[in-house]
């Protein structure tokens, strides 16, 4: 084989038959030199059959038996119509070419640019099998194609690839009503549902225009010049594969990368290299979440722990707050009981109203604890969400998660209060002669105050 020009050229064969055909036709003029050529050339053809199919061949009539071993050694070659598809081995990779053994077929060759990646990757290696379709030939050497729909015989490629469920490259050209146009091989145009295209809800459509894609040609009528493609089975077969190698690798608990692929109102979808899980609106943060797109957005890359793993169901959860500090570890030396701080509140119930100390913390100010002695009906009569105020810490549950508070100006009043008492009771002790009533105690320490 030379690698540089393509199959070694076979002529030798080629040469004598030319040569047989035109001593045929002036056999009558060049009288006996021309039988003692004839025979020469008949003899080693039937050498050459007798070596190849181990069978003798009948010497008594010629021509005949030249023109047998003819049409034998044609069949033997096996012509090959443009657009036929041939399984075959590749057998020399060079710069340009690949170069394939076709068996009893010959040899042929195809650009090396079709078998490389997106980088430039050669994917495929020599001794390895594939599909290619027969182009033309020039010179003995056969040209072949892998790409589906282009060059001589496009529409035998198309509807063969049509009945085998053979895969197709296709770009898509534009978006049309009810779907995309596709031009496959560059000249031929079909059609995509957007129903089959694969689109998530949520993707832009506008992406995918001028993208190249694989596409299964799902209807083949009027001789090619209707033509619907499909996706949804390829991209199921691609995450089924993915799914197989991640089956042997993924455990829960195990963090890992993953790319947000769309926002609901109930979490986000996250896909972790081909299969795709719920984020609940409950992992997503150790605060409490109320709309999931102002913590995400799609296409964003996140850190995600393994919740859970159903391969039977085909249901996956992660947690993005578990792959997150947890802020009750350091709760208890943060806000040590019995300290002032200052919150926001983020919520109010009819219990209460909850105070959001620190990122993923909140603490219950219990409503018998708001109207400073008087009693309300809800949180709302003293405070709204929103509103920053300051509280004493009470308690702290770590195991619970708990952080009981108390109004900070409550709170004092209620220490001042505890305090008078305390330093009247003192001063009663001491001299209880020169004290008034309690009540006179009272009065003197509000009018301090007012000075």
């Amino acid at each position: 084989m030379n690698t540089d020009d393509g199959p070694v050229k076979n002529g030798l064969f080629y040469r004598c038959i030319r040569v047989y055909l035109c001593l045929s036709v002036v056999k009558k003029h060049l009288g006996f030199v021309v039988p003692l050529l004839l025979g020469g050339i008949e003899n080693y053809f039937e050498r050459d059959i007798m070596d190849t199919n181990d069978q003798p061949v009948n010497a008594g009539n010629g021509e005949e038996n030249f023109a047998e071993m003819f049409e034998k050694s044609f069949k033997r070659e096996g012509r090959l119509e443009p657009g036929q598809m041939v399984e075959a081995m590749i057998v020399k990779i060079s710069a340009e070419w690949v170069f394939l053994d076709l068996g009893g077929k010959g040899e042929g060759y195809l650009d090396r640019k079709e078998l490389t990646d997106e980088a430039g990757n050669l994917t495929v290696k020599e001794g390895d099998t594939l599909r290619a379709y027969f182009q033309s030939s020039a010179n003995n050497e056969m040209h072949f194609t892998t790409k589906i729909g282009s060059g001589p015989g496009k529409q035998t490629q198309l509807e063969d690839a049509w009945r085998n469920g053979i895969p197709i490259e296709g770009t898509v050209a534009k978006e049309v009503k009810g779907g995309f146009e596709v031009k496959i091989g560059g000249t031929v145009r079909a059609f995509c549902p957007f129903s089959q295209m694969g689109l998530r809800r949520d993707e832009p459509q506008a992406d995918i225009i001028g993208r190249s894609l694989s596409f299964n040609i799902s209807e083949f009528a009027e001789n090619g010049r209707n033509i619907v493609l499909s996706r949804k089975a390829i991209l199921e077969e691609e995450r089924q594969n993915k799914m197989s190698v991640l089956k042997g690798s993924l455990k829960e608990g195990m963090k890992i990368t993953g790319t947000v692929t769309s926002i609901q109102k109930f979490g986000a979808f996250v896909d972790i290299g081909g299969m795709e899980g719920l984020l609940p609106v409950s992992e997503i943060a150790w605060s409490r979440t109320e709309k999931v797109s102002d913590v995400l957005s799609a296409g964003q890359t996140v850190e995600v722990i393994i919740k859970k793993l159903d391969w039977e169901q085909n249901r996956f959860s992660f947690s993005l707050k578990d792959a997150l500090p947890d802020p009750w570890d350091a709760a208890a030396d943060s806000f040590p009981v019995g300290s002032y701080h200052t919150g926001v509140v983020s919520r109010l119930a009819a219990f209460g109203a909850f105070v959001t100390m620190k990122e993923g913390l909140d603490g219950l100010i219990h409503i018998s604890k708001l109207g400073a002695g008087r009693r309300l009906s809800h949180p709302r009569e003293v405070l709204k969400e929103g509103q920053a105020v300051e509280v004493q810490i009470e308690s702290v549950d770590r195991a619970q998660r708990k952080i009981s508070l108390a109004l900070a100006e409550v709170r004092r009043a209620e220490e001042e209060e505890a305090a008078t008492i305390k330093e009247y009771k003192q001063q009663n002790v001491a001299a209880p002669q020169n004290l008034g009533s309690f009540g006179e105690l009272l009065k003197a320490k509000m009018e301090q105050k007012k000075q």
